[in-house]
């Protein structure tokens, strides 16, 4: 087969279509592309993009930030103003990775089961607009070098629990205020659904829900009560092409819901040794299934012969299946990419040899 393009290779792995290796891909911003590709060469590492095809407007409401310290660390405060009152979250940067990189957070916007009128508000003042152009720039952006990351929001639990409210309290307030949290959810689903009507219009290879799904944080019922419903309907607008959810935990109990969810594809899936379902799992569970793997990111801390083996193990599992991109789509420790750039570079040039 001729030799194709980084841009080729991810491409076909979404289509079903042959191609000459496994993809090996960074989230852009995970490692700097200059000195990664001088360091394994350009043909031999790609590049996704998260775009958005539409924008979000919310005339009466408005997101302020501010930094803040406590107690010697750095973080950011964000406070949401609307007509119906102000809520504010506070993060800390993790001092490892400065303060551009991830932030922890200390205090949420939602701690009271009456703060959820304030995020009605701002979903209810929401006005979802189309940026037909965001798509054909970044791909002009990127040639050759990768593929994009359609991307709409979380589905409402997800986003409620990752982006508004910490899970001790949304568990709580779903037993104490359960027509409050529903009704918030409902507002969310709304402009959820709004923003699929556009990614689906747009050329977009296909659509990406950013949902972090772990078991443990959803469970079965939650899962299929309040993702499922949303990946099905993402489903029926894409005309064939898959719809991806970001899952990077625990899956385990969530195999046979996945399965009937109408996923084609799981971006950032992360097999042991840090979660319980590895790339044979995948492949044999869900037949047609896309499987973009998160290399584990334990294993960057491990000597280099070992982010060898675990990558020819990945490979040994799911490389001849057509359905596999190995990908860096988790933090990893500052500069491991040094090391385990190469050496997962190597495992799939090897494995190719091998085939």
């Amino acid at each position: 087969m001729p030799r194709m393009t980084m841009r080729d290779r991810m491409l076909a792995v979404v289509q079903g279509k042959p191609h000459d290796r496994v993809p090996f891909v960074t989230y852009q911003g995970m490692a700097p592309l200059s000195e990664a590709w001088d360091l394994v060469g350009r043909g031999n590492l790609g590049v996704l993009r998260w775009v958005s095809v539409y924008r979000n407007e919310t005339p009466h409401c408005r997101f302020d930030q501010e930094p803040i310290v406590q107690d010697g660390h750095k973080g950011v405060r964000t406070t949401l103003r609307t007509p119906e009152g102000d809520l504010a979250q506070e993060k800390f940067f993790t001092p490892a990775f400065g303060d551009s990189g991830p932030a922890a957070t200390h205090k949420q916007f939602v701690t009271e089961p009456g703060d959820y009128k304030v995020v009605q508000t701002y979903f209810r003042d929401t006005r979802v607009h189309a940026e037909p152009e965001a798509l054909p720039q970044v791909l002009r952006e990127l040639g050759d070098d990768g593929s994009v990351q359609v991307t709409v929001n979380r589905t409402p639990w997800q986003a409620l629990w990752v982006e508004w409210v910490r899970m001790e309290d949304l568990a709580w307030h779903l037993a104490e205020a359960p027509a409050v949290v529903e009704e918030t959810m409902a507002l969310m689903g709304e402009v959820l659904l709004a923003q699929c009507r556009m990614a689906a219009a747009s050329p977009a290879p296909y659509v990406c829900f950013p949902d972090n799904i772990t078991a443990p944080m959803v469970g079965v019922e939650r899962f299929r009560k309040y993702g499922a419903p949303y990946y099905r309907a993402m489903a029926g607008m894409l005309d064939g092409r898959p719809v991806y959810v970001h899952m990077d935990g625990d899956l385990k109990v969530l195999w046979q819901a996945i399965g009937e969810s109408g996923v084609g594809g799981i971006d950032s899936m992360s097999p042991p040794p840090d979660n319980d379902t590895s790339v044979a799992d995948a492949l044999r569970l869900w037949p047609q299934m896309r499987v973009a793997v998160n290399f584990p990111s334990s294993v960057h801390l491990r000597p280099a012969a070992d982010v060898y083996a675990a990558a020819r193990e990945i490979l040994d599992q799911g490389g001849s299946s057509g359905r596999l991109q190995i990908q860096i789509s988790e933090d990893m420790p500052p500069g491991a990419w040094l090391k385990s750039f190469p050496e997962i570079v190597r495992a799939i040039a090897d494995f190719g040899k091998a085939a």
